[in-house]
Parts: C-alpha cells; sequence; structure tokens
C-alpha cells in the first residue's frame, strides 16, 4: 500500500470509527427504549432482534465499541508493519464499515426519521466514496466482493462476541 493511501485511507478509518461509535454509543439504548416496541410492529420477523439491542445498555455498547476499536487498530498497525495480505485485509475491514454505514442510511430512509449512527454516516459518506474509488483503482470487483463479503462475515462473528462480551462485563458491573 503506498504512503499516500495510508495517510489518506488507512490513518483516518479508525478515526471515522470513533467518530461514528461515540454517535451510535450516546444514543442507540435510548432511542431503542423508545423505539422498540414500534419497531417490533412494524417488523415482527426481526423481533428477536430488536429484543437483543434493546438489551444492549450504553456500558454494554461501549465494550462492544471497544474491542471492536481494538480489532480495528490491530488491522491499522499491520498494514503499517506492511504484514502479509495487510492490504487485502484492510480492504476486508473497509468494506466492511462502508457497508455497515450504508445500512444505517437505509435504516434511516426506511423509518423516515433519525436513527442511531445516521448522522455520522452521512458525514462520512465522501470518505467511503473516496476509499472505495481508490480501491477500484487497484483491485478488480471480483476480489473487491469476495474481500467485502470475508469482512462482513468476520465482523459479524466479531460483533456476536463482543456484544455478549459487553453484555456480560456490563451485568457484572466491571470495566
Amino acid at each position: 500500500m503506498s504512503a499516500l493511501a495510508v495517510l489518506y485511507l488507512v490513518i483516518p478509518l479508525p478515526l471515522a470509527f470513533v467518530v461514528h461509535e461515540a454517535e451510535e454509543i450516546i444514543t442507540q439504548h435510548k432511542w431503542m427504549m423508545s423505539h422498540g416496541e414500534r419497531l417490533k410492529r412494524r417488523f415482527p420477523r426481526l423481533g428477536f432482534l430488536i429484543n437483543h439491542l434493546s438489551q444492549i445498555d450504553t456500558k454494554a455498547f461501549l465494550i462492544a465499541a471497544l474491542e471492536e476499536f481494538f480489532v480495528l487498530l490491530g488491522v491499522t498497525i499491520y498494514v503499517f508493519i506492511q504484514g502479509n495480505y495487510a492490504t487485502e485485509l484492510w480492504v476486508a475491514m473497509f468494506m466492511a464499515f462502508s457497508i455497515h454505514i450504508l445500512i444505517h442510511i437505509f435504516q434511516a430512509l426506511i423509518l423516515r426519521s433519525y436513527v442511531p449512527g445516521v448522522a455520522t454516516s452521512v458525514v462520512l459518506l465522501p470518505y467511503l466514496a473516496y476509499g472505495i474509488w481508490s480501491i477500484g483503482l487497484t483491485m478488480d470487483i471480483i476480489k473487491v466482493s469476495m474481500l467485502s463479503i470475508i469482512g462482513l462475515l468476520a465482523v459479524a462473528i466479531n460483533l456476536f462476541f463482543s456484544h455478549k462480551l459487553g453484555l456480560k462485563i456490563s451485568k457484572r458491573g466491571k470495566l
């Protein structure tokens, strides 16, 4: 990965993640408590997910976000030390984050209202568009698609465990 790509794309990703997660940490629990029942009526098939997200209080969400941040920081450091397949690993993470951001925007459009994370999602769109465009200059669509799927699977699995960790620690009252 070139020095400019690291400067313009790699370094900002953990910062973008922190800003976005801060918005979610601050708003998620209160928003779920006030909108959960309406969401269950409107989307009954998602009741299990809505119930799960309603159980995650601010502390549990913070713990989960911190765990995810440390994974992302590890990937960023791996790019700096130029590890094997560092670019591919970073692209997988970047694409998963980009899709996560787009999901917030689609959620807000479907609900026609604010959802936690949508404000920073809109602000981050130019950075993500530039990143995807830059990736497209160096990788073909098949490779980017495969890395996106791998990134989404890895993030989904990690999210499952980070939420469990957050809930477990939050319930014990320890950080």
